[in-house]
């Protein structure tokens, strides 16, 4: 991992620029608070092998310190920073990090670019493998899934991106709207940059205005984020402050036709479509826009097939650490969770998720996980998640006096705001099938608590 980063740090000139956001950092200063941030993480004891969990918010900050880490050679554990300390704490029982990274303030909202950064030691142990990425995707038990991504694979992505037609290209100044935390953000996003030689732009907050703004101040060449983001875009059109950009596309979740439809008609130019998951990276790129549910071809290298109506996609091995998940990865293929089929041309259509994951505001959160915090409550017997965009909780009881209230401050302590319930509804028992299966279908679950709040049973919410 070190010689991967020390040559992607130095493939361009000291005067290149590399992040803009109200200042502008170049290669020849990302270089220096690199070696900044390497010096100081390497005083306090981290070391090649060493495992560091980084909980930093988007920031130039968090992107220096990671690519800081990975230069001494560290496994670097990323953590979303808008999770509960609760929920961090199951995350670092997983991973058991030796050191932990965090800023010294509150976060601030949106993007900042500098955050003062606090290093501190953890009971953890040095990484077991030669996996340098770390991150985590919800399981059918509500438990975290430990998925490493090793240098080769991460290398391995960045020459897909490179390889694939229409993507970001050298001295293009590129939009960023994903988070720098998560899996496109840091390999599409920062690695493709450095490697090309491509601008980072990044957007003070997921607003229309300051992403218009950002647009028409930088001139951007090309734009990259959530269907939401795009949803906002065509909901407040400026097409003169994306008169320079010649293209787009959308990823982590199914771009709605018709979001896409006003987006073009609104700046003239489609959103395309990237598709890929935490364990595999991305998948799929159709740059010049795609008619839904296709997500475009299989990118350069990317070997995948639909079996029993379910996407998978060949790996060399199991992307979980902890433990593999035989349901998810054997025999050198892992399922995506994805239903889908190929077209004739060979472009790859989606019909949807095969299982929890839902969509909450660009955010994907995983209904079990849900049901996994409000079961951990002493009163609640059973509960189910079910919905979208809207979370809504079902939970059985057989306690007089437990309310919806408590339930949702319970959560609130427990869970990150995206994957809060919107509306919790309590009841004494929950519905199931014949064969003694909870129902998870919203129709008749809702029309139980009914029947229970009209009997005036429970049925608070």
């Amino acid at each position: 991992m070190r010689e991967f980063i020390t040559d992607l740090l130095h493939r361009h000139g000291d005067e290149v620029p590399i992040f803009s956001h109200r200042n502008t950092v170049t290669h020849g200063l990302l270089r220096a608070d690199v070696s900044a941030h390497a010096a100081r993480f390497e005083a306090v004891g981290i070391r090649e092998g060493s495992t560091v969990a980084v909980q930093v918010p988007p920031s130039f900050s968090q992107l220096e310190a990671v690519l800081a880490l990975w230069s001494i050679g560290a496994q670097v554990i990323s953590i979303d920073h808008r999770l509960r300390p609760a929920e961090t704490h199951v995350l670092h029982d997983l991973t058991l990090p030796e050191f932990l990274v965090h800023p010294s303030g509150s976060p601030a909202q949106g993007f900042q670019e500098r955050y003062g950064l606090v290093v501190e030691r953890a009971p953890g142990v040095p990484a077991t493998t030669p996996h340098r990425l770390v991150q985590f995707s919800s399981g059918s038990t509500g438990r975290q899934k430990v998925i490493g991504r090793s240098t080769e694979s991460l290398a391995a992505e960045v020459a897909r991106f490179a390889a694939s037609d229409g993507v970001v290209r050298g001295g293009e100044r590129f939009l960023l709207l994903n988070s720098p935390a998560h899996s496109f953000g840091l390999i599409g996003g920062l690695l493709h940059s450095l490697a090309v030689g491509a601008h980072l732009v990044f957007a003070e907050n997921p607003s229309a205005e300051a992403i218009l703004r950002q647009a028409r101040t930088h001139e951007v060449d090309f734009v990259t984020g959530l269907p939401f983001h795009f949803d906002l875009l065509a909901s407040s059109p400026d097409r003169d402050s994306l008169r320079t950009a010649r293209g787009a596309f959308a990823g982590g979740e199914m771009m709605p036709q018709d979001v896409a439809d006003r987006f073009a008609a609104a700046y003239g130019f489609p959103v395309g479509e990237c598709f890929g998951t935490t364990e595999t990276g991305a998948l799929t790129m159709a740059v010049d826009g795609t008619v839904r549910p296709s997500v475009g071809k299989l990118m350069p290298g990317i070997t995948a097939r639909v079996r029993n109506g379910l996407v998978e996609v060949a790996l060399e091995e199991t992307p979980y650490l902890s433990e593999n998940d035989p349901s998810r990865f054997s025999g050198g293929w892992f399922r995506t969770g994805d239903r889908g089929e190929f077209s004739g041309d060979g472009e790859l259509r989606l019909l949807g998720r095969a299982d929890s994951l839902v969509v909450v505001r660009g955010n994907k959160v995983d209904l079990t996980e849900v049901e996994h915090v409000l079961r951990g409550h002493p009163q609640v017997t059973e509960a189910v998640a079910v919905g979208k965009p809207e979370i809504r909780a079902y939970v059985g009881t057989a306690s007089d006096t437990l309310t919806a209230q408590a339930l949702s401050e319970w959560c609130t302590e427990r869970l990150a705001e995206f994957k809060l319930p919107a509306q919790i509804l309590v009841m004494d028992t929950l519905p199931r099938t014949s064969s003694g299966k909870i129902i998870r279908n919203m129709e008749p679950l809702h029309a139980s608590y009914l029947q229970a709040h009209l009997t005036g049973n429970n049925g608070e919410g």
